[in-house]
């Protein structure tokens, strides 16, 4: 015998059996050592207390990459009516990102390739608006660790910013990940895919609007 059972009424089951509707995530393709983990987690803690008393600036620092490819499974339509984008992953824009917990972004574009000697003129360029001693926090990618990156450290330590590298897969402690999700996943608007034109225009909406029309509660 069959029965009919309404979509309300398994929505209704799977609450109950704790569950709930959200976006699957990728992960990365390790585990951190759990020593260094434990170690690094609780020297970030102690950077983040030394911000919240003005003692440091601290920033965390990553890329992500925008392109026409959707990432926006629904919207509210008109009965009848179906909103429809384009889909096309020819172009990227890359954004490169320093976020602090007291609602400051800077950031840069580029739709260009992203290596280490673009990552080292963002770090120029911000450099120059150090109000005192920095941090920044970052994973270990090519781009962070290459030579080249690596040889501008102590110059870059004698204007008052230090480079705190975070355990290896372990992005959960990079808070600038959750900026990326919101940004992909909460914020964008289907009209961000109408065009690249306009794909551009939303990001560098955000980023001029981060902290004011574009806020995260980080807890």
């Amino acid at each position: 015998m069959d029965y009919l059972v309404s979509k309300r009424t398994i929505k209704r089951i799977l609450l109950s059996l704790n569950m709930s509707w959200r976006r699957i995530r990728k992960k990365p393709k390790g585990v951190p050592d759990l020593v260094e983990y434990s170690r690094k987690k609780a020297e970030l803690e102690e950077l983040e207390i030394q911000a919240e008393q003005g003692i440091i600036d601290l920033y965390h620092f990553d890329e992500s990459g925008f392109c026409l490819e959707p990432c926006v499974p629904y919207a509210w339509q008109e009965k009848g009516e179906t909103i429809e984008v384009e889909s096309s992953r020819g172009k990227r824009l890359s954004v490169l990102g320093f976020l602090s917990l007291q609602r400051e972004l800077v950031a840069y574009t580029t739709e260009g390739i992203v290596d280490s000697d673009f990552v080292i003129a963002c770090f120029d360029e911000f450099i120059k608006e150090l109000r005192g001693k920095t941090v920044v926090s970052m994973d270990n990618s090519t781009f962070h660790t290459s030579e080249a990156f690596e040889m501008k450290i102590p110059e870059w330590q004698i204007k008052g910013l230090e480079i705190f590298y975070l355990p290896k897969y372990s992005p959960q402690l990079n808070l600038i990940e959750i900026l990326w999700r919101f940004m992909k996943y909460e914020w964008i608007e289907w009209w961000a895919y109408k065009g690249w034109s306009y794909l551009v225009e939303y990001v560098e909406m955000v980023i001029r609007g981060y902290g004011t029309e574009y806020e995260i509660n980080f807890g």
